[in-house]
């Protein structure tokens, strides 16, 4: 189905939280004040490699207005943080390893007063060499970052099948190319902050997470307190892409607020956001693929070398699932991939929207169409000549669910008038002779949830809360995604309810049972599970009180907009509902379709009065508190091998891209964009459309401009001026996303994420069409402009000279 307004009809639900995003009135976690609050600053280490010789902190803690100055010998607990790897400092005691490291934090009564104490604050270094590549760290006789080594390397991983070796010497063609990929920036609107609130023995930390009992768990471990102790508020966040995944100003913001007694506000700068924060790890992907004469994948030999910064973050996580979608959605009957993530003082990587899959499909698709042209075949074609059939095991050899979706966003596809365009490109003399045209597109097939071996626990909670709303409560966030207006319109599909008998509940760890983290693709598919498993024991209870009040049998009763209805008498129809509701049957005005009605008003009319047989207000008042809250756990869907990190539900794409290039400027331009996505049901048509296209255009400044350069691990880009964010009138002209909804029959996982699957496979499908158009093949990203650059080729006239 082609997903837009006109094909949605009545499921396409507006967004609760657009009008107020759109005209300034909601109000982030960084907007928040107290009348009491002061601001926190954190000092952050000159150099990229050095040792720390001495702190002196007295004149900074001398100054009028400063409320607290802190080191490392001011944590209580555990001077380290991280989600998987706890080894990066809260403060630094001996030794720096990246410009962003925090040395000292301060809280003054003003910003400015709080820059002033942290120049009051004097370090004396002694400065290191940097290890400023990947090829410097792992060169022998390399300084050790830590000292839990061996050597530089944080993790190594591998994936042999076959005899690569023996099936190289027998393969008819062989391309060899080494790929790589930049260190991008999250660029988020709302930077790193928060609000740390001391509350009589507990701590309130109002910052943007994407899994805020992550958080509660390492600052309690920082603070040396019960995780109980300690409520984490975490949405709504003006975007992460994984970059907010790890705790950044939280530990600061909260030893400070101890410390001085008092509210601290923390909100970093864009400047200090770019200097401290995460970016998408910078890899070299070294490829070799050989094929048969008949054009059929042989071997396949990688190498993966990602550049993971000074401390681990998820970067062992990450090298795991770039190893694992390194073989795409192909067979491949020999394989030899290593991979190795290394620590330099380049920073920090760490998660990222794609996670290592967006470096793995830009090359392995890049090998299937350089494979193909040698083949002198069409690259779609040579792709289903070598597709894994449905029933394959996973790339680590691990059983996965069995699902047609690749075959079919293949097929999709091929029948596209974009890649048509591919195959049969148009003519057109109108355009100058510089301006090329093409059309690529890749293939994808990308793993949901966190991967076998890896706490990923599942649940939720469903109740009728004291004002007779139904309350649905999540550890997920809200970041803009589109959460809360998917869990709507699930919640009204459930029930038949409105929304205004709705009261959704996200990011607030006293108020939210343990979900799992919003990240991995993994919210939607668990929202829907949970809701799946309350709704039986939660729609019982509520007939079965409203039978014994009403005396009316249960099976004649059912929910819907304000109560419970009798089976017969409530309208199917949303309109209907909001028409009955407002004005009796004769109807009302015409209003924006939405899942149930938005409004309830008494009716006078006295054949729907008698329909509802209670309001939810009403059945509340029976029993007590605890009757009406129903709670389940699990954990996300994972293969039974045991293959750490290994999938068990995929996503399936293929993606087409038209982009005209500029041979005079080497400009290229991204005109045309077609996602096809196999994710089962559809809930949200609009913010399926969202996702795919919020997706794209990350994934078009990932391909053509986005690149936080360094040097000698210090950053050239500092801020987001010298930063290339595609803008409007960087981005595609017309996009289209189809969504095939199949799931095999008694599916049990319903909907599958989508939140990456628009970002992976654009990259390779733009080179592709740089290929097509200018005859030159990419193997690095952003784009170099220079690469695509011709010498005009125009016939002079005769007695005209060159020069």
């Amino acid at each position: 189905m082609l997903l837009n307004r006109e094909h949605s009809g009545k499921r396409w639900h507006l967004r609760p939280d657009g009008v107020p995003k759109v005209t300034g009135q909601l109000q982030y976690l960084t907007d928040m004040t107290l009348p009491d609050m002061i601001h926190g600053r954190v000092l952050r280490s000159t150099y990229p490699h050095a040792r720390i010789l001495s702190i002196d902190t007295t004149e900074a803690e001398a100054m009028e207005g400063v409320f607290a100055v802190l080191t490392s010998k001011d944590v209580p607990g555990l001077n380290r943080f991280g989600i998987a790897t706890p080894d990066q400092p809260v403060f630094c005691e001996d030794v720096v390893r990246y410009v962003g490291d925090a040395i000292a934090a301060v809280a003054a009564d003003s910003p400015e007063r709080a820059a002033l104490a942290l120049d009051a604050i004097h370090v004396e270094y002694e400065e290191l060499t940097p290890l400023d590549s990947t090829e410097a760290a792992l060169a022998p006789g390399a300084p050790e970052l830590h000292a839990h080594g061996p050597g530089n390397v944080l993790h190594r991983t591998e994936i042999k099948r076959g005899d690569a070796e023996k099936a190289f010497a027998a393969c008819e063609h062989i391309v060899t190319e080494t790929y790589y990929t930049p260190r991008q920036m999250h660029a988020y609107m709302e930077t790193e902050g928060g609000l740390f609130v001391p509350d009589e023995g507990r701590l309130n930390v109002y910052a943007a997470t994407q899994h805020g009992y992550k958080d509660r768990m390492q600052l309690a471990r920082i603070i040396g307190c019960p995780e109980e102790n300690i409520r984490v508020v975490s949405s709504p966040i003006g975007g992460s892409f994984g970059g907010k995944d790890e705790l950044n100003v939280q530990p600061y913001g909260a030893l400070l607020a101890l410390k001085s007694g008092r509210p601290v506000k923390m909100h970093n700068s864009r400047k200090e956001s770019v200097r401290a924060g995460l970016k998408r790890h910078p890899m070299k992907i070294e490829m070799q693929t050989g094929i048969s004469r008949e054009g059929i994948l042989q071997a396949h030999r990688v190498r993966i070398t990602a550049d993971t910064g000074a401390y681990a973050t998820l970067g062992a996580p990450v090298l795991n699932f770039c190893t694992e979608h390194c073989l795409g959605p192909y067979s491949i009957p020999n394989v030899d991939v290593e991979g190795v993530s290394v620590y330099t003082n380049n920073g920090l990587s760490g998660e990222f929207r794609g996670f290592g899959g967006n470096q793995a499909i830009f090359a392995v698709e890049g090998q299937m169409d350089r494979l193909a042209e040698i083949m002198n075949m069409d690259p779609w074609e040579f792709r289903r000549r070598n597709m894994r059939v449905k029933t394959d095991l996973g790339p680590l050899n691990q059983r996965i669910l069995v699902t047609d979706g690749l075959s079919q966003v293949w097929e999709a596809m091929d029948r596209s008038k974009l890649w048509q365009k591919h195959q049969h490109p148009p003519a057109d003399h109108s355009r100058p002779p510089w301006i090329k045209r093409g059309v690529g597109a890749a293939l994808a097939m990308h793993g949901a949830g966190l991967g076998y071996g890896i706490p990923d626990p599942a649940g939720g909670r469903l109740s009728l809360n004291a004002e007779g709303k139904i309350e649905a409560a999540f550890s997920y966030e809200e970041f803009g995604q589109g959460l809360i207006a998917t869990l709507e319109i699930m919640l009204c599909d459930l029930f038949q309810c409105s929304t205004t008998d709705l009261s959704i509940i996200i990011g607030d760890t006293d108020r939210v049972p343990h979900s799992g983290s919003s990240t991995a693709s993994r919210s939607t598919t668990m929202a829907w599970m949970a809701l799946q498993r309350l709704q039986t024991p939660f729609r019982s209870r509520v007939l079965s009180v409203a039978s014994a009040l009403s005396g009316i049998p249960v099976e004649e009763l059912v929910t819907g907009a304000g109560g419970v209805w009798r089976k017969g008498t409530f309208p199917e129809d949303a309109t209907d509902i909001k028409s009955m509701l407002h004005s009796g049957r004769g109807g009302g005005q015409e209003e924006q379709p939405d899942a149930a009605a938005e409004t309830l008003e008494p009716s006078e009319d006295p054949t729907v009065t008698s329909g509802l047989v209670i309001p939810y207000a009403e059945l509340v008042k029976q029993g007590e508190v605890e009757e009406w809250i129903f709670d389940t756990h699990f954990d996300y869907p994972t293969t039974p091998d045991n293959v750490v990190g290994g999938h068990y539900l995929y996503t399936y794409a293929a993606v087409a891209a038209e982009v005209e290039v500029n041979t005079l400027t080497g400009e290229a331009k991204l005109l045309d964009t077609r996602h096809v996505v196999a994710a089962g049901p559809v809930i949200n048509p609009m913010g399926f459309i969202g996702q795919i296209e919020g997706g794209s255009v990350m994934a078009l400044g990932f391909t053509l401009t986005e690149d936080a350069v360094m040097q000698d691990s210090r950053y050239l880009t500092t801020n987001l001026d010298t930063y290339l964010i595609p803008t409007i009138r960087d981005i595609h002209t017309n996009l289209e996303v189809e969504a095939i909804e199949d799931l095999p029959e008694g599916d049990p996982f319903g909907p599958r994420g989508i939140g990456e699957i628009g970002s992976v496979a654009l990259a390779p499908a733009i080179t592709a069409a740089i290929h097509q158009a200018a005859g030159v093949w990419v193997n690095r990203l952003p784009v170099p402009r220079e690469q695509l650059v011709k010498p005009l080729d125009v016939p002079l006239q005769e007695g005209v000279s060159p020069s």
